[in-house]
């Protein structure tokens, strides 16, 4: 990840929202350590029969409520320190959400544009044969991430179920509907932003047909936020954007139709009708509704101030520095944090879980209901401790995943 460390920034939530809580230090200490991290190096023959080691990390933060649920990243940057936080941010977005998880996050350093399919699949067999000692689908849950997909969970249940001598569908959830997936699950991210942007709304008192969206980020959760929104919520999104720039229509955008013209052309930017923008204007502009969707630590104490949208939904994990939400908080601007907004993925995860281990599969109508009282419910219980509190919506969900972790530990107790 660029910016500061994340891994210290986890921790420093965690000592600041226990502190306000009152909570003992021992505990805090409990809360912001993980309680398992497993690197492995391992060899992988390459095409033009070479070897190459590849480095990995699995990290368990917590259990203490259920079993471990966590990504799987690919990059070539990738820290442990990243999979630390990533894990960290993993249990208390479970714990906001109310389903009976603990966090994990795992990673592989690599670059997926430099390696042929068999080569991905390859470092995905080994990696997950390599890490196979501590998951399982009542220990550790993997899914996909950054650079990781339906397909990278096929080969990873696969490798893990010839390890174990009969198919194990609940071992990874993201995968693919014939060998076990869920309905609903790849946008599953972003119809949570929209369930709660639409609360959002309600609290604000703003008409959400016709309010103006700009969505920074149209990879997957992106473009299924900027969809959802116009056609489900009745937003006018007048904005996106990807790695290359954005596009603005005052008049309004057809999401569907942009991510078609991207499919041909590699970019948003240059669309018929639209005009060209950066990625930091369009966080800028004026609209009612503004979604990062795509890198961590974009909006900070330089850009803030200028920031006019009342509602900020994060879609991607972490695009808010600390000094720019309490910027925010001042100027009134609800900032619904990204353990509770994209939290729908994990949500759904648990879902497709469920129906793996019963062997009872749900359709994407019971999918989705489920998916909008949990969120709803979520966000409601989120904004009630903020307005009793007097704080930031982050702030308020922290205290809600850290008291319902704590809570689990103190009716446990501590073994031995």
């Amino acid at each position: 990840m660029s910016g500061p460390n994340p891994y210290k920034l986890a921790k420093q939530h965690v000592e600041r929202v226990g502190r306000m809580m009152g909570m003992e230090e021992g505990v805090i200490d409990v809360l912001k350590t993980p309680m398992r991290e497993l690197g492995v190096n391992f060899p992988v023959k390459m095409d033009d029969g070479s070897l190459r080691v590849f480095q990995g990390y699995r990290v368990q933060h917590s259990s203490v409520r259920g079993p471990c649920k966590g990504g799987i990243r690919y990059h070539p940057n990738i820290t442990l320190d990243d999979v630390r936080a990533l894990a960290m941010w993993m249990t208390w977005k479970c714990a906001v959400v109310g389903i009976p998880f603990g966090g994990a996050y795992g990673g592989v350093s690599c670059d997926v544009k430099k390696l042929s399919k068999s080569e991905l699949e390859r470092v995905t067999r080994r990696f997950a044969s390599d890490i196979s000692i501590i998951i399982g689908p009542h220990e550790d849950i993997p899914a996909p991430d950054v650079y990781t997909d339906a397909q990278t969970m096929a080969w990873f249940m696969d490798t893990y179920s010839m390890h174990a001598g009969h198919c194990v569908p609940g071992v990874v959830t993201g995968k693919p509907i014939q060998i076990g997936g869920s309905q609903g699950r790849e946008e599953a991210s972003s119809r949570s932003v929209m369930y709660v942007v639409q609360e959002a709304c309600k609290v604000k008192k703003i008409d959400i047909h016709g309010a103006t969206v700009a969505v920074q980020g149209f990879g997957t959760v992106g473009w299924h936020t900027a969809r959802l929104l116009q056609q489900e919520a009745g937003c006018n999104v007048v904005a996106v954007s990807d790695s290359t720039g954005g596009i603005y229509d005052s008049k309004g955008l057809y999401p569907v139709r942009v991510q078609e013209y991207k499919k041909k052309g590699g970019s948003v930017v240059g669309y018929p009708g639209s005009k060209q923008i950066t990625n930091a204007e369009l966080l800028e502009l004026d609209v009612d509704i503004l979604v990062p969707a795509a890198m961590e630590n974009v909006i900070t104490k330089d850009n803030a101030k200028k920031i006019k949208a009342k509602i900020l939904a994060e879609g991607a994990n972490g695009p808010t520095t600390p000094e720019a939400d309490e910027i925010l908080f001042k100027k009134g601007v609800m900032l619904i944090p990204d353990i509770l907004a994209n939290a729908g993925g994990v949500t759904v995860s648990y879902f497709e879980w469920v129906q793996d281990l019963q062997f009872f599969f749900w359709n994407v109508d019971e999918i989705k209901e489920r998916l909008r009282a949990i969120m709803c419910n979520a966000f409601n219980a989120v904004y009630a401790i903020a307005k009793e509190r007097n704080v930031d919506m982050r702030t308020a969900a922290y205290m809600l995943a850290l008291g319902e972790v704590a809570r689990a530990m103190e009716l446990r107790g501590i073994y031995p």
